[in-house]
């Protein structure tokens, strides 16, 4: 069965940083992409960051380019989320795709965490 378990979320004052940490097991995760996406009180989930196997290449979304780095050491991906802002309040979720690349959908991810909370305060 595949586990995916988010860990490192907490409240934080804006200006801020967190890191953020994600484990798969079950597979044999070294092959396949992970990424993170987040969702905020009736908004639909964002897309943030994904890694690629290797962890070489990587894709953000604008909205957190230069902010957030993912970076990720075998099953394990990691989300480092600097300079927060209010606006980044939302429960944060990993997950992981069986397919290559830097996949950016919702369905292109297979499997899911139960996500951890971010709170930022102003």
């Amino acid at each position: 069965q595949v586990q995916v378990v988010e860990s490192g979320g907490g409240l934080v004052q804006a200006g801020g940083s967190l890191r953020l940490s994600c484990t798969a097991s079950g597979r044999t995760f070294g092959s396949l992409a992970m990424g993170w996406f987040r969702q905020a009180p009736g908004k639909e989930r964002e897309f943030l960051a994904s890694v690629t196997w290797s962890g070489a290449g990587t894709y953000y979304a604008d909205s957190v380019k230069g902010r957030f780095t993912i970076s990720r050491d075998r099953n394990t991906v990691y989300l480092q989320m600097n300079g927060l802002k209010p606006e980044d309040t939302a429960v944060y979720f990993c997950a992981v795709s069986g397919g290559r690349g830097t996949p950016y959908k919702l369905s292109q991810f297979d499997y899911w965490g139960q996500g951890t909370q971010v709170t930022v305060s102003s």
